[in-house]
């Protein structure tokens, strides 16, 4: 019997009215970003969309539309956490929301817990809060199921570094969720003036205890996430370094700047991209792409990296693939006839 996979990518509210009908048959699951928690409530008072969601049910029955609560900088995790009855709030309200909109369940993105590095609040006790509030929420999920007559889907999206396993108690998280959603994206760029892959499955060449999304799996794995709930994460967008110097086409090399998020290109188009001086390279080591000018570097998801994930998926057992985040056409068709079989 042939495994299914879940092809799960996040997508910004305001990009809701840009979904093809194409692109829908071919998602399972559908990360709605971003629900916030204001006074230690979930709001979705700013979101525009969520009338269409129903739409979109009608035409692919099978699709499931998951409420993604935080993101980057989203405060008000640790506040509604550190308490029951704050915990409790925290599930009523998210749980009117899912219900009210026709939600299949609730993604948690709180990046950082013990951390105040993104300017959010934090305490110590964000470890036992975060399995608490994820309890309160399975609880919660549960009993409207029953009710229901459904299955509620519970999901978290995790940093993929050490300091979100020291930051949480992932195999009681686990035990609590559906799938555990591995941001592998991001390992290098915004923190850091060396140039190299931000989503590379192995180690990059000359670094071979750099970051990888092979190493992330194993490190959520040793902190006791079954491979099998464990959602492998991609990039459609890059991050470009800028005075990059010139050894390596730029692969490892010091920068004059960070590496920025760059979503308004399209890096699959290798014509427009010669054309403004870029040339391709791949790393065979770390089975990753990258752009080189002569002066500025790009990490980006291409064809070829997004093939060898999914061939990683399917070896590992692992439970699928999502991405952040859609509207980036071109590469969708990839990661669907790889694991989907479309």
């Amino acid at each position: 019997m042939k495994k299914s996979y879940v092809y799960m990518p996040y997508i910004m509210e305001s990009t809701v009215p840009q979904l093809r009908v194409y692109d829908l048959m071919r998602i399972t699951h559908l990360n709605i970003a971003f629900a916030l928690i204001r006074e230690g409530a979930v709001t979705v008072d700013h979101l525009q969309y969520l009338s269409r969601l129903e739409v979109y049910k009608r035409i692919n029955p099978q699709l499931k539309l998951i409420l993604s609560i935080g993101g980057w900088q989203a405060d008000g995790f640790s506040q509604a956490a550190e308490t029951e009855a704050g915990r409790a709030l925290f599930a009523r309200t998210a749980l009117q929301i899912v219900v009210q909109w026709g939600f299949d369940g609730i993604d948690i993105d709180w990046e950082y817990p013990c951390s105040s590095q993104a300017g959010i609040a934090s305490s110590p006790d964000d470890k036992e809060n975060f399995t608490a509030l994820m309890r309160v929420l399975r609880d919660a999920l549960d009993a409207q199921g029953r009710a229901d007559g459904k299955r509620y889907l519970l999901t978290c999206a995790v940093g993929a570094g050490q300091y979100f396993v020291d930051g949480s108690q992932m195999d009681q998280v686990s035990r609590l969720t559906d799938y555990v959603n591995l941001m592998t994206y991001d390992m290098r760029g915004g923190f850091t003036h060396t140039a190299g892959h931000h989503t590379n499955l192995y180690p990059q060449a000359g670094d071979p205890e750099g970051p990888s999304a092979t190493a992330t799996v194993e490190l959520f794995h040793r902190a006791g996430v079954p491979y099998e709930k464990m959602v492998l994460g991609s990039a459609f967008y890059g991050r470009m370094w800028t005075g990059v110097a010139p050894e390596n086409h730029g692969l490892g090399q010091p920068a004059a700047s960070s590496g920025g998020y760059l979503g308004h290109w399209d890096l699959q188009d290798s014509e427009t991209m010669a054309l403004r001086g870029f040339t391709r390279y791949w790393d065979p080591s770390a089975q990753a792409a990258w752009y080189w000018n002569g002066q500025d570097f790009i990490s980006f998801e291409d064809p070829a990296s997004l093939q060898a994930k999914c061939a990683y998926i399917q070896e590992k057992g692992l439970a699928g693939l999502m991405y952040w985040v859609y509207g980036n056409h071109t590469l969708f068709e990839i990661p669907a006839r790889e694991l989907m079989g479309f």
